[in-house]
């Protein structure tokens, strides 16, 4: 190894602690490890920047473009009813989930299911926390059965086209993605529910008992229980909530049932949020944020996305007001009972708040994952359903899948015609459109392509490949596997994109070296970069369901880790059968 191979594998490992540590967003991280190895001449400009000409990056970006066409058409809002209907079981469920993830982008899938998800979990005395993990392991399961399913199968057969060798097929994938889908679901409705925590419901509540938030009212100054204690006026114990503590001007005081209540206190509540809503139709309250916004004002739920600007800041210091345009009246915060006022609470990625905001608020905030995965109405259904425009999404969508099939074009050629398309039929806006693009991921994948430069031209390919040949010994099974752990580790630790782009050249590699099809090491590559179960952070879909089924991190782990090995299991079976 020379000097450039040595700067490669260091910045490869700082770019790997930086994101575990969550120094800063992830598409920084890959560009700022980019703009190393070209300053030191590791790569050239040409190589570095070739990754924002790959046809991958522009599929994925279509791809965000349709998906977004297809939720504006209302088509998965009639989806939802068709899941809920007499008879649904958990399997029954999770099958269409797992189909519907086949074909869109599984993060509005995932967003729009949950609320629905756990009122019918609670209507059959089913604690949330048994099926929420669930919907985001068969979402992400069924995203591995096509090309256009996850965007780490559009990574690996840009890649694979780029090394000179032919695209994956539309359905190639297929015979590795509907057994391991298939596992996925039979597991997490038969042994994985029973691993599961059972949290938020017991069977003998007699209604829901909600994920706990935390929200706050205030008084008013010519309130008319002022004067009066928190017991007399019903607001210790309103319905399922407690009150938690009263702030008093830059005091904090313990909620006391005695307390008398002043003009301008404010109410800090931890339980049920529907409460809030009942509070702030009594005389004498309004929201605890601010007293100038109405009652009135449309209702939105927003999860806090890991890159977001409020990571790590209070509400104050972010001025969620001004820069959001909306105020946050409850924020429900994974398994914790937060105990500091709403405006001095530090915001975690994963946090699900509760904001109140003109309408319109989903247009403008809800088609970027930038600062949050999903923002939804609360009141209203956030889509209805348009005949016209479901049917020519849908018909787009049809078109797109039989061209990719059929091979009649490319994938990124195919793509970015659907994605026009869309606009020219008016399934969406082209604002919305360009809101849609996902600039973040596509900066994350572009810069990881540059790193793939890098470590290819400096050799570290083949002296990974050989590494890994030498653990696992001669059989091809063995190989196979040490390679599904090593993408598997790299995808829980930083991201499946970056996973697939750094370990797709060293699967290569080993195909090379003994000879065998390049196809299976690839789809090796592609299914382990997908199948994140183990972490909540190491796919979106499972961060989405953390605060609502309050999970904490070795929940994912307990139940996480047997169906990585399941499907870890099942996919190699079926390579060796199909392609060695």
């Amino acid at each position: 190894m020379d000097v450039h191979s040595w700067v490669t594998l260091a910045t490869i490992a700082a770019i790997a602690v930086a994101l575990v540590r969550d120094v800063v967003r992830p598409d920084l991280v890959f560009l700022g490890g980019l703009g190393v190895l070209l300053v030191v001449g590791v790569i050239t400009p040409g190589e570095a920047f070739t990754g924002f000409a790959n046809p991958a990056v522009i599929a994925v970006g279509a791809l965000f473009v349709i998906a977004a066409g297809i939720e504006e058409s209302g088509v998965l809002r009639a989806f939802e009813r068709l899941l809920f209907g007499a008879g649904t079981s958990l399997p029954r469920f999770l099958i269409p989930v797992a189909g519907l993830s086949a074909f869109i982008n599984n993060t509005p899938i995932v967003a729009m299911l949950t609320q629905p998800l756990q009122r019918w979990a609670a209507r059959r005395g089913i604690a949330p926390s048994k099926v929420l993990i669930p919907l985001s392991y068969a979402a992400i399961a069924g995203g591995m059965g096509t090309l256009i399913g996850t965007s780490t199968n559009v990574i690996v057969s840009g890649l694979l086209v780029q090394d000179g060798y032919d695209s994956l097929g539309l359905f190639e994938l297929t015979w590795t993605g509907v057994p391991a889908a298939v596992v996925v679901v039979v597991f997490m409705s038969t042994i994985g529910r029973r691993l599961l925590p059972d949290r938020g419901l017991r069977q003998s509540a007699v209604r829901q008992s909600l994920p706990v938030w935390t929200f706050e009212v205030r008084v008013r100054r010519r309130a008319l229980r002022t004067g009066r204690t928190a017991t007399s006026s019903d607001l210790m114990r309103p319905g399922d909530a407690k009150l938690v503590h009263v702030r008093r001007g830059d005091f904090v005081l313990e909620a006391d049932a005695d307390m008398v209540l002043e003009p301008n206190d404010v109410l800090a509540y931890s339980g049920d949020v529907t409460v809030l809503e009942e509070l702030l139709e009594r005389p004498g309250l309004e929201p605890g944020m601010s007293v100038q916004v109405g009652k009135t004002l449309p209702l939105y739920e927003a999860v806090v996305s890991d890159t977001s600007f409020l990571v790590g800041r209070t509400l104050s210091e972010a001025q969620f007001r001004e820069r959001y345009g909306a105020v946050v009246l409850a924020v429900q915060r994974k398994t914790e009972r937060a105990r500091e006022p709403l405006g001095r609470l530090p915001i975690k990625a994963g946090d699900l708040l509760l904001v109140g905001a003109a309408e319109g608020y989903t247009d403008r905030w809800n088609a970027s994952s930038e600062e949050f995965y999903y923002v939804a109405s609360r009141r209203s259904p956030r889509t209805r359903f348009d005949r016209r425009k479901a049917y020519s999404a849908l018909a787009v969508l049809v078109v797109m899948v039989v061209a990719i099939g059929t091979r009649v074009v490319a994938l990124a050629t195919a793509a970015f015609g659907a994605a026009l398309a869309m606009i020219a039929l008016d399934c969406l806006s082209m604002d919305r459109a360009r809101r849609a693009l996902d600039l973040q991921v596509l900066m994350l994948i572009a810069a990881a392509l540059g790193l793939g430069q890098a470590v290819a031209k400096t050799g570290l390919t083949d002296g990974v490949a050989d590494v890994l040949l030498g653990l696992s010994g001669v059989g091809i099974a063995a190989v196979l596997v040490a390679l599904y752990v090593t993408t598997n580790l790299l995808t829980e630790l930083i991201t499946h994109k970056a996973a697939a782009v750094l370990m797709l050249p060293v699967a290569l590699a080993m195909a090379v070296h003994l000879g065998v099809e390049p196809k299976a090491f690839a789809l090796t590559v592609a299914v382990a970069a997908a199948a994140s179960f183990m972490t909540p952070v190491g796919y979106q879909t499972n961060l989405m369901v953390m605060a609502a089924g309050q999970y904490r991190v070795r929940d994912y782990f307990r139940v996480g880790l047997p169906v990585s090995l399941l499907v870890m299991v099942t996919s190699i079976i079926v390579i060796l059968l199909k392609w060695v």
